[in-house]
């Protein structure tokens, strides 16, 4: 009965000391620092930032012709194909010239006529020229055959400028592009009758390369974009404008500024600035409603920061993290200037060299240390809403 008890003894010592073992152990992991967060960073660099406005603005064509007859008649054949480039003093549309040509030819009969007439006058008058000095007519009637012939080469010459209008009018049967660019539709067929001057167009010609492009600025932007350039805080700004279409994609040719509207609408404070693209496919059309990316100004050594690592506090201030010395998480308080495609202008908060936290963010805060992997270019460039 003893050895029975000791036994049971002994086995309760054991497995006391097994618990108290493995509490220790228990005790031991739970008291043990947890691992380092891994977060993913982008490495900052300064930069001088060009600092930009999206105007809206309209595609104007360069040039615009509006075809119309000079002369009356009735179109017996149209010389182009709808859509189609013409160059200026391409042949468009032919009007019936029967009737030109018919007052061409009694023009110039009645030209003959009046050569005729100054050829008798002339001979007549130097007649009277010979027989005064004989003594054999008078002065007066010398004097009427020089009138006679000044009248009648008076007379040519109105007949040659009548012939001059009736060849203008026949060759006006034939109308011509007066412009170089792209036809349009063609609103007369053959057999329309058409006058001289009408109102309606028989098509439109519209120069497609280069194009104009209206916005408008406001009044404030102008006056501090010329102050920044007569101070020369603006020196070394490209002044070319990017252009964004309707679908949301940057058109490939850059733009320059080429005129301004020196006057300010009373009613909405803006001015009229014209921009010229280059349009060699023709892939901006005259109507068309776009975005401009117009230079504004220079920020000196700012930072881009990727948007999704900058976030916002409850009173809409930005902020974000940066991986510290020891690879302890700081807080700094941001000042954004404007977007610049994926990222953010800061020109306060951020330096040259420090590691922004743009993935991991939910589990990290201030002071915490953390594991830092830097990002792929892929991730440094998505934007925040992705």
């Amino acid at each position: 009965m003893r050895t029975s008890f000791r036994s049971l003894v002994a086995i309760a010592a054991v497995a006391g000391g097994a618990l108290l073992a493995g509490n220790a152990i228990a005790q031991g992991q739970q008291g043990g620092e947890r691992p380092p967060q891994p977060v993913t960073v982008v490495t900052l660099n300064a930069q001088d930032v060009t600092l930009t406005s999206q105007l809206p603005g309209r595609v104007v064509a360069s040039g615009v012709a509006e075809v119309r007859p000079q002369v009356n008649g009735i179109i017996v054949e149209r010389l182009f194909e709808e859509g189609s480039k013409v160059k200026s003093g391409d042949p468009l549309y032919l009007i019936d010239p029967a009737s030109y040509e018919a007052q061409v030819a009694a023009a110039k009969a009645q030209v003959a006529e009046a050569n005729a007439r100054l050829k008798a006058s002339d001979k007549d008058a130097k007649r009277a020229q010979e027989l005064i000095g004989r003594g054999t007519v008078s002065e007066q009637r010398l004097e009427e055959a020089v009138a006679q012939r000044d009248a009648d080469a008076a007379a040519l010459q109105v007949a040659r400028a009548e012939l001059q209008a009736r060849e203008i009018d026949l060759d006006r049967t034939t109308i011509r592009a007066r412009l170089s660019g792209t036809i349009g539709r063609s609103f007369a067929s053959r057999g329309a009758l058409v006058t001289a001057a009408q109102e309606s167009p028989l098509a439109v010609i519209r120069t497609l390369d280069p194009v104009y492009v209206d916005v408008t600025q406001s009044a404030a932007e102008i006056l501090a974009w010329r102050r920044g350039t007569m101070q020369g805080r603006f020196a070394g700004l490209d002044t070319s404008v990017s252009l964004i279409l309707a679908d949301g994609g940057v058109f490939e040719h850059k733009g320059e500024v080429t005129a301004a509207e020196p006057y300010v609408n009373e009613t909405t404070g803006v001015v009229t600035l014209r921009l010229t693209f280059s349009n060699p496919d023709d892939l901006l059309l005259p109507g068309m409603y776009v975005q401009v990316e117009m230079p504004q100004g220079i920020i000196r050594n700012a930072v881009l920061a990727p948007q999704q690592g900058v976030q916002r506090n409850r009173r809409g201030e930005p902020f974000a993290y940066v991986v510290g010395e020891g690879d302890v998480v700081e807080q700094r308080e941001l000042s954004i200037v404007q977007a610049q495609g994926s990222s953010w202008v800061v020109s306060a908060g951020l330096q040259e060299g420090d590691r922004l936290i743009v993935e991991g963010l939910q589990k990290i805060a201030p002071g915490a240390k953390v594991a830092p992997e830097e990002a792929p270019a892929e991730i440094a460039a998505r934007p925040a809403a992705e």
